[in-house]
């Protein structure tokens, strides 16, 4: 299993339009992923517009290859993209 770590910051009036979008898109867009198995979302407290998503995947394959080059990567980014205040850092951990 991997477990895809993204830590994403945010503009600062985009707080509930990306925190509805990210709902919606892990109730609607992630389940139709091949290898997507589970999330979890925080927002920091001491810096209110940085978040940390993670997901976690079958391989390291399901979401670098399948889910980045599929429709739905599209589909997701057009719900939230718009909400970024800059790339969101995105990494990649393997359970020891």
């Amino acid at each position: 299993m991997i477990l895809e770590v993204a830590d994403i910051t945010i503009q600062e009036d985009r707080k509930a339009q990306f925190e509805d979008a990210v709902a919606h898109a892990l109730a609607t867009v992630f389940p139709r992923a091949t290898g997507f198995r589970g999330h979890t979302f925080h927002r920091c407290i001491e810096s209110p517009r940085r978040y940390v998503l993670q997901l976690t995947w079958d391989t390291l394959e399901d979401h670098t290859l399948g889910f980045r080059g599929s429709p739905l990567y599209d589909e997701w980014r057009s719900l939230v993209g718009d909400c970024f205040a800059q790339p969101p850092h995105v990494e990649h951990f393997e359970l020891i």
